[in-house]
């Protein structure tokens, strides 16, 4: 069983997000797993990340090995650049060890550029797609509060506009799961 951590890169400097790299971010949250719950923590979030055990040629035994190899990185299974969303993988087991090290993210490195940012946890999942459910309830209320604070029409008009895309994007969906649902394709 897995778990799948939603985040949301906030930073002052808006061009941060848009330089980072998923590698980054795999190798910030590792360091701050490792300041955090030092090298047993990194051990089990290792394992939990990459999913050692299933490969060819990956050490099997205990959660040290994989750890030990250095090479292991945090499965950072979608990235956003542009809205600064991240969807970081691990094991049932652990997912309390990487949500307790994610508030020591303090900076990210990109493309030859370090920059000051945290990370802020949105949700926690079992399945990707209760991410995704999230996420669009998530950024209808940020548009709706973008709304009230609208001082002209044309501004309200734009959000309206993302607000529609939305609520479209999520009954389209939910129309194919019950296409889904009753064994048709």
């Amino acid at each position: 069983p897995r778990r799948y951590v939603l985040c949301e890169v906030v930073s002052e400097d808006p061009r941060c997000r848009q330089c980072i790299e998923d590698r980054a971010v795999g190798l910030a949250v590792r360091d701050a797993i490792a300041r955090a719950h030092g090298d047993y923590g990194l051990a089990c979030c290792s394992v939990s990340f990459t999913g050692a055990a299933g490969r060819a040629g990956a050490p099997r035994e205990g959660p040290g090995a994989a750890a030990l190899t250095g090479a292991r990185v945090p499965a950072v299974k979608y990235l956003n650049a542009y809205t600064g969303t991240v969807l970081l993988r691990c094991r049932k087991d652990f997912h309390r060890l990487l949500c307790s090290a994610l508030p020591l993210v303090r900076q990210l490195e990109g493309r030859s550029q370090r920059s000051a940012c945290f990370l802020n946890t949105l949700h926690v999942g079992g399945t990707i797609r209760s991410c995704q459910k999230f996420l669009i309830q998530y950024n209808r209320r940020q548009l709706l509060m973008l709304l009230q604070n609208c001082t002209n029409e044309e501004e309200r008009q734009c959000i309206r506009q993302s607000v529609l895309s939305c609520s479209l994007t999520e009954e389209q969906s939910q129309s194919g799961d019950e296409e889904d649902d009753d064994g048709t394709e």
